[in-house]
């Protein structure tokens, strides 16, 4: 049985900034459970492959079982009953709501891990997992970092994510891609499938991979990783240039001037391109080339094959001059790169990109970025030495990306997303004003923010890097990613500040004053002449290299762009500071300030919304623009910005009195409800919080109360919240799951509409 092992690094070859708090990842115990709670685990198993096509995302519920079985106290604190609110009541009375929030907190706090922060489920994405698998297949690990159960949970994770019609796709809830379907399709032949297994599920991927074309039309990413195996020929790739490493700086192309994203993950496949690695070809390799492809392997025109993708997959079409710069380098520029006197340029670029590798290893502990430049950069340090300690160093790592649920085991999009969820989750147990009843939540929470805030620069040349400061930020997930953003920045101050304001007996040893300057040098720091707020680092090239952007499957990956959510935390983070410290740089505050509320406004749209880049979707951003309007001192009546916000959210009540945004507003860049208008927990609390935080009880308060009964009458009987539809999203076009977000923001637009709503006349009084 498995369990979920927290904070823990005892293996060999691991490091750690802080004792590895906020660590997560599973172990198989073949001794843990007894054959009830095993019974429990296979029943939920059963009932999500079932029901796998009417719900695509897993509950979480193999952590939720261990966590009901270590904290009995929480079935028992709270002698509470699930309230309902009838279709007839108008509104709902305060011992209502704050019977569900007890229940809510109650039922939270049992997740919560002794830390201060919450596990969860970080998946979503589908192309992860075939890339862990290639690489461990080509570097001889396979058997050994998965053995036959965790073989067993990922192919049973394929298997419930496979569409109806044969195929998988970019993400969970996403059509069928052949990007999805070929590598979904070769993980399991790699993971022991037969071509005819899985009771003809995987005949029918097949045959939908060959109705499509075949392997030729995979995406540029797909070819990479086909070659790599051996499946494909690095003939059919478009070049991937180490010598761009060698450019000066100052010019826009050099990569590193790229969103640090898509530089991580170029840096390795150049290094792989260039080296033109191929792994062993053994009979199940052979085996796949004859399988995948409706000609004869040798007769592939490769090179034709280079600029080929199947249009289930085409979201950026290249444009024509990227295909004739493609061309070129193709017939010229690679050619003559591996021929003296020139091969002496490639060999030190190599050099240059394996170096940069290395020190992306070095200062994440291994970790790395992200998934996909984690095992890009491990198949490269064993192609430089299969024996190199670094390459035994990524080995150790690969299990911090994995996580099991009842569909499956999963490799999640980073290596969680600790610091934001607690972040989130302390504003939403403060927003309940239960702090007294709920205090241990909260300390718990201050000691992992305070643990997890980078006390360190990554070394001492970060121009030589390309990397921006750090030291003072807090990162998504732990300090040992060793990456911090913009708005986990932002975040991290603002819920390290509202704790301060605690009394000194709920908190232990509070953030001191320099760390908080630290913070704020941060976000000073990553503001753009523009005014707004990039992601990682400041936007260091021009909008126009999207045209050289070789990803076929994404959009708005080529820089660092400015984004609503980033700017807004900046401003609510630096507002809030100013509150408690208010001498500290404070015209460089007031004024970057202003800056990002100018920005704000100059990207919200026509009908009154913004693009959330980070959530699904409208809606989304729109919270984040109304809350950094406010925080600003904008209000409703003295900001058309505002006003222009409440419209559209109102606009897109449903008359259920809850909001519903699909995933496919993200993708097409339209507000798209769900199918059969039905709302969605997690939209309706951002849509309520917006609302509220622009005064919208003062004017009317019906759209509230009806947000809120639909937030109630969804409640479990156990306090939790159900599992809706995919709520993450990224690069416009792949979804990601943020499995806390079921319970953070009920809480918090429950919490709020207790003491702002219900509670308004009141207070006023």
């Amino acid at each position: 049985m498995w369990k979920l092992k927290l904070s823990q690094g005892t293996e060999p070859r691991l490091k750690s900034v802080n004792d590895h708090i906020g660590r997560q990842y599973w172990v198989f115990d073949p001794n843990f459970g007894t054959p009830e709670e095993r019974a429990q685990v296979e029943k939920a198993r059963n009932e999500f492959t079932n029901n796998r096509f009417q719900m695509k995302q897993s509950s979480d519920l193999l952590m939720r079982f261990q966590f009901a079985r270590e904290n009995s106290w929480a079935e028992i604190r709270v002698p509470a009953a699930k309230i309902s609110v009838s279709e007839s009541q108008v509104t709902v009375s305060e011992e209502m709501v704050r019977s569900t929030l007890t229940m809510a907190l109650r039922f939270y706090s049992s997740l919560q891990a002794e830390d201060g922060f919450w596990p969860g489920d970080y998946g979503g994405p589908l192309f992860l997992l075939p890339g862990l698998v290639i690489g461990l297949f080509v570097t001889g690990a396979l058997d050994t970092i998965l053995p036959s159960e965790h073989r067993q949970e990922i192919r049973r994770y394929l298997y419930n994510h496979q569409n109806k019609d044969g195929g998988w796709g970019l993400h969970i809830e996403g059509e069928s891609t052949m990007f999805g379907t070929a590598l979904s399709y070769v993980s399991l032949r790699l993971l022991g499938e037969r071509n005819d297994g899985g009771n003809g599920a995987i005949e029918k991927a097949r045959k939908w991979i060959l109705d499509h074309g075949g392997l030729t039309f995979i995406p540029s990413w797909g070819k990479m990783w086909l070659s790599v195996l051996g499946v494909y020929e690095w003939s059919g790739n478009n070049p991937l240039l180490p010598e761009l490493w060698l450019l000066p700086y100052f010019l826009p192309i050099h990569p590193g001037r790229m969103w640090c994203h898509s530089r991580m993950v170029y840096l390795p496949m150049s290094y792989l391109y260039a080296k033109k690695f191929v792994g062993p070809i053994t009979s199940l390799v052979l085996s796949l080339r004859r399988e995948l492809y409706t000609l004869p392997y040798h007769l592939v025109d490769w090179n034709e094959a280079r600029n080929q993708c199947a249009k289930e997959d085409l979201y950026y079409p290249h444009p024509m001059l990227q295909n004739i710069l493609w061309d070129c380098l193709q017939k010229v520029g690679e050619p003559a790169l591996v021929k003296w006197p020139f091969s002496k340029l490639r060999k030190r670029a190599l050099d240059v990109v394996m170096q940069h590798i290395h020190y992306e290893d070095e200062n994440t502990h291994y970790i790395c970025l992200g998934p996909v430049n984690k095992v890009l950069n491990m198949v490269c340090c064993w192609v430089e030495d299969p024996n190199s300690e670094a390459f035994k160093c990524h080995l150790s790592r690969i299990k911090d990306y994995l996580w099991i649920a009842e569909d499956g085991m999963k490799m999640q999009g980073y290596n969680g997303s600790q610091l934001w969820n607690v972040a989130f989750s302390v504003q939403a147990i403060l927003a309940t004003d239960l702090v007294e009843e709920y205090g241990s939540m909260l300390k718990k929470a201050h000691n992992f923010i305070k643990n997890t805030q980078v006390k360190e620069n990554s070394g001492n040349d970060l121009d030589f890097w390309y990397r921006h400061i750090s030291k003072g930020g807090w990162p998504f997930s732990t300090p040992d990613n060793n990456w911090i953003v913009s708005d986990c920045t932002a975040e991290g101050l603002k819920a390290s500040l509202l704790l301060s304001t605690l009394p000194s007996d709920m908190m232990d040893e509070k953030i001191k004053p320099d760390r908080l300057y630290e913070a704020v040098n941060v976000i000073l720091s990553l503001q753009n002449k523009n005014g707004g707020f990039a992601s990682y680092e400041l936007t260091r090239s021009y909008a126009w290299l999207e045209m050289f952007n070789p990803a076929e499957l994404f959009r708005n990956i080529m820089i660092d762009y400015q984004y609503v959510e980033c700017s807004s935390a900046a401003i609510q983070g630096l507002k809030l500071f100013q509150k408690v410290y208010p001498n500290y740089k404070k015209e460089e505050i007031e004024a970057c300030i202003d800056k990002a509320i100018n920005f704000i406004q100059s990207i919200q749209l026509p009908d009154g919304s913004w693009y959330g880049s980070w959530g699904v979707c409208f809606v989304y951003g729109t919270w984040f623009g109304i809350k950094g309007l406010v925080a600003a001192d904008k209000t409703y009546h003295n900001c058309d910005s505002i006003r222009r916000a409440f419209d559209f959210l109102l606009s897109k009540q449903l008359h259920s009195g809850g909001w519903g945004e699909c995933y496919l507003s993200s993708e097409k860049q339209v507000y798209t409800n769900l199918e059969g208008n039905k709302p969605h927990l997690v939209t309706t609390a951002w849509a309520m919080l917006a609302l509220i935080e622009g005064g919208q009880a003062e004017r009317d308060p019906m759209p509230l109360h009806r947000a809120a009964k639909v937030l109630m009458n969804s409640q479990l009987e156990n306090g939790d919240f159900p599992q809706q539809e995919i709520i993450g999203v990224f690069n416009k076009n792949c979804m990601i799951s943020y499995s806390a977000y079921r319970n953070i923001f009920p809480i918090w637009a429950l919490g709020e509409y207790l003491n702002r709503v219900l509670l308004l006349p009141e207070k006023s009084r």
